[in-house]
Order: structure tokens, then C-alpha cells, then sequence
């Protein structure tokens, strides 16, 4: 396993271990807390946290893609994750959180552009892969 391999197998694992916490948290400490709405969309931030994840992983044990390509869609997808993902648990929390929210729904796009940026860095590097 290369470094990057092992780098973004890291990452992978990670990254699942804090998305179960988060979907743990959401299905039962919310529940008393926000209204079903905010719970669906805290849930949107898991599911998509959880497909990035599964894609890094599956990424990070594959011998045939580059490192090249497998660093950009690293970046990309973990910060897709902490752009998309994060300002989506904010906006959902934002009953309980004392701050002011209206900036964040901007950063939410900008997450998910970037998911479709490190799919389609990926497509273009196995495009190119001989």
C-alpha cells in the first residue's frame, strides 16, 4: 500500500467513525431537540458524508488510479465533506446554536461543487489512465 493509499484508507476510516457518531447523534439525541425538518437535513449531511466516505475508501484500496488523481479527489471530497456536510449539521442545529446562520447557506453549494469536482477529477483520471 503506497502512501497515499494509505493516507486516504486513513482518512476513509476516519471519516466513517465520525460518521456514524453524527448518524448516531441524529437518529436519537435530536430528536428532543430540533424539529423533524432540521433532523431530515442533519440527515442529508450524513448520507452524503457517508457516500464520500465509502468513494474514498474504495478509491484508497484501488491499485489502478494514479496518486495523482487520488489526491485531488481527496481534497476535493473532504472538503466537499466539511463544506456541504458541515454547513448542513449548522443550518440543523441552528435552533440551538447562538449564531448567526445566514452566510452558511452559501457554503453548502460551494460543498456540493466540489463533490462534483472530485468525481469528475476522478472520471478524467481514469479517462486518461492507460
Amino acid at each position: 500500500m503506497s502512501k497515499m493509499d494509505k493516507k486516504i484508507v486513513v482518512a476513509a476510516a476516519l471519516l466513517a467513525a465520525i460518521t456514524i457518531a453524527l448518524g448516531a447523534f441524529g437518529a436519537h439525541g435530536l430528536k428532543e431537540l430540533v424539529n423533524e425538518r432540521s433532523i431530515d437535513s442533519f440527515n442529508t449531511g450524513v448520507r452524503y458524508q457517508m457516500y464520500h466516505t465509502l468513494a474514498l475508501l474504495i478509491i484508497g484500496l484501488s491499485s489502478k488510479i494514479s496518486d495523482s488523481t487520488k489526491k485531488w479527489v481527496l481534497r476535493f471530497m473532504v472538503l466537499g465533506i466539511l463544506l456541504f456536510s458541515g454547513s448542513i449539521y449548522i443550518l440543523s442545529l441552528k435552533e440551538l446554536l447562538s449564531i448567526d446562520t445566514s452566510m452558511i447557506v452559501f457554503i453548502t453549494p460551494l460543498g456540493g461543487i466540489l463533490f462534483i469536482l472530485g468525481w469528475l477529477r476522478l472520471a478524467f483520471g481514469l479517462f486518461v489512465n492507460k
